[in-house]
């Protein structure tokens, strides 16, 4: 992938300060370490750091094409998984093409189409193309906000990046935070509400959103949603359409010029991905498939069982790596090192966010860049299919708020009362989880259970699975690896979306209906093996470790954190030697999160000196 960003000023020369976009363009440079561009003109500035995946020697941004008295300039984030179709068609209007590279075959769709050629797009991508005779931005996002795209609009100035750190580093934009900010930080946490950006004057484009920024203002439109409609097809034809949409999906997005691999968990979402490519990959004969996993160092013997993880992966993935033939590597983090990453995923991500989950992905991804460009991995399955244990608990299911906002009064605990009074974490969330039940596309004549089901899926796909894909792409991109999410494919989301409940679970399980797709496919103790998600370590040292860095933090008091959170309830946590169940988001669990999420936080407020504006 890449990283783009921009500048548009109406009052400002921009050639007279070509040094700010430079400076905007290289934050990124992890994003893209192959290659970098900057085009300039008097109102607009484009930055582009670029990852070579499809024809390395013509794909350089930014991209420039003239289409009569008009000239274009396109930077671009992704990929286009059906541009040879595009192409195609494209070159039947009468375009001609320079390179074989995606990048163009998009550029030319916005020079024939304009903003309604985002609906032709099967891809992940965040864009931005200039159009110098209308002296006008247009900047899109994927259906699913697989690729991020945050902006800023204050006076006649507006920015916008692939990461806050480009905004961040322009000097009219101060890195500040308010109480919206903070109540997204303390109660919300990193499942984000959509658009918003955390940081004062800053918001993300939505996702399935465009945006024109003209002499006019900056106005935005949403070109894609969730549909609701009947489903018309039983069980068994229900299960083959899941099965050729998700095999058609995958051997799309196998398609680069650089080596390609997968992750694989032993699971079934991640063992279906790698079963596709392994088949595609004999039928193209392009030899073994790599595959990758993860682990910690002696979790095989601190691993304990609970209800959203029941059971380790390494059986697992033996077992599949052995089925398929694949050239298997399996990676171990230690304690030190995952510590450390805590700060490496605060940098990836210009803000706290998953604690430990986020920084052995980093370290994960760090280690298959040796080898790999492209990954492909099983994110968005369970939020697709209903996978989690909300989709299937009553208390979960009737708990009247996010259900992994459950722990909400408990961990306001965690804030000063000064805090507390500004943010009202309870009534924020509350008023979040509102707002989201009424965008929720509801079908004439659900039930009460399918009623409840739609929005439950509608939660998890617009309010959680963002937090998974913002994770994945920032870690993977601070390591310069591209990873490519085959259940995002909107074709797939938009069918599944309408499976009832009744099929989706079919067989009383969760994802049943995906289980039952892959009949022939996986082995059968794969195909019915109960979900485990993204492991995390169980080392007693790394909440050793975590407890003493925090109480390094309640020792300092320069650190930004302490008046912001009620120290002593902290300081109790951080030197209790009980097992404690600490509120995360997602669950009560016994560990380390909370407090590492703490540290996220410090690390954050302290290293980009973010001034807090109660």
């Amino acid at each position: 992938m890449c990283g783009i960003t921009g500048w548009i000023d109406w009052e400002r020369d921009l050639t007279l300060h070509p040094s700010i976009l430079e400076n905007m363009t290289e934050t990124m440079a992890a994003r893209g370490p192959d290659a970098s561009g900057n085009w300039i003109s008097s109102h607009c500035a484009l930055g582009h750091r670029r990852l070579s995946v499809i024809d390395p020697d013509n794909g350089a941004q930014p991209m420039i094409r003239k289409q009569g008295d008009d000239s274009y300039v396109l930077v671009y984030n992704g990929e286009l998984y059906n541009a040879p179709e595009l192409r195609n068609e494209l070159q039947q209007r009468g375009y001609n093409f320079l390179s074989h590279c995606d990048t163009e075959v998009l550029l030319n769709a916005f020079i024939e189409w304009g903003p309604s050629c985002v609906e032709r797009f099967n891809g992940i991508f965040a864009f931005a193309a200039w159009n110098s005779r209308e002296q006008s931005l247009f900047l899109a996002r994927d259906r699913l906000g697989v690729k991020p795209l945050f902006y800023s609009n204050q006076n006649s100035c507006f920015l916008f990046g692939s990461e806050p750190k480009a905004i961040l580093t322009h000097p009219t934009f101060q890195a500040e935070i308010d109480a919206v900010g903070l109540a997204e930080i303390f109660a919300v946490g990193p499942a984000r509400t959509p658009g918003v950006g955390v940081y004062r004057n800053m918001s993300e484009l939505k996702p399935g959103h465009w945006m024109i920024v003209d002499p006019n203002g900056v106005r935005t439109h949403s070109y894609w949603s969730l549909v609701s409609q009947p489903h018309l097809e039983d069980e068994e034809a229900t299960a083959t359409q899941v099965h050729d949409l998700l095999k058609d999906t995958v051997e799309r997005q196998l398609v680069s010029d650089v080596p390609v691999c997968t992750l694989l968990s032993g699971g079934l979402d991640s063992s279906a991905l790698s079963a596709f490519a392994t088949a595609y990959y004999q039928q193209q004969g392009q030899g073994k498939l790599t595959t990758y996993s993860v682990d910690y160092v002696d979790n095989d013997k601190y691993f304990k069982s609970n209800a959203f993880q029941p059971n380790a992966d390494a059986p697992w993935i033996q077992k599949m790596s052995q089925f398929l033939g694949t050239d298997h590597h399996d990676i171990q983090f230690d304690t030190p090192e995952l510590f450390e990453a805590l700060e490496a995923a605060v940098f990836a991500r210009d803000l706290p966010g998953m604690a430990d989950v986020d920084g052995s992905l980093f370290l994960f991804c760090r280690e298959i860049k040796k080898a790999a460009t492209v990954a492909v991995s099983g994110e968005a399955a369970d939020e697709i299919f209903g996978g989690y244990p909300w989709f299937h608990r009553e208390d979960l299911l009737n708990a009247d708020t996010f259900p992994w906002a459950k722990a909400t009064s408990e961990r306001a605990k965690w804030l000063s009362p000064e805090l507390r009074d500004l943010v009202k974490p309870e009534t924020y969330v509350e008023e979040r989880y509102r707002q989201a039940l009424t965008e929720v596309p509801h079908l004439a004549g659900e039930n009460q259970q399918q009623r409840k089901m739609r929005e439950m899926s509608y939660l998890n796909i617009s309010r959680f699975m963002p937090t998974l894909l913002d994770r994945k792409d920032r870690m993977s991109m601070a390591a310069g690896l591209e990873v490519r999410v085959p259940f995002c494919d909107h074709r797939l989301v938009e069918y599944v979306w309408n499976i009832p409940w009744e099929i989706k679970n079919a067989g009383n399980r969760e994802k049943g209906i995906l289980r039952k797709a892959l009949k022939g496919i996986l082995p059968e103790e794969i195909i019915t093996r109960k979900k485990s998600p993204y492991p995390k370590t169980f080392n007693p040292n790394y909440l050793a470790s975590v407890k003493k860095g925090m109480l390094q933090i309640l020792d300092d008091s320069t650190s930004p954190l302490l008046p912001l959170i009620d120290q002593k309830y902290i300081r109790q946590l951080a030197e209790s030697t009980e097992e404690q169940s600490i509120p995360w988001f997602g669950q009560l669990m016994a560990g380390p999160q909370a407090l590492a999420y703490l540290i996220q936080i410090h690390t954050w407020l302290k290293h980009y000196k973010v001034s807090v504006k109660f």
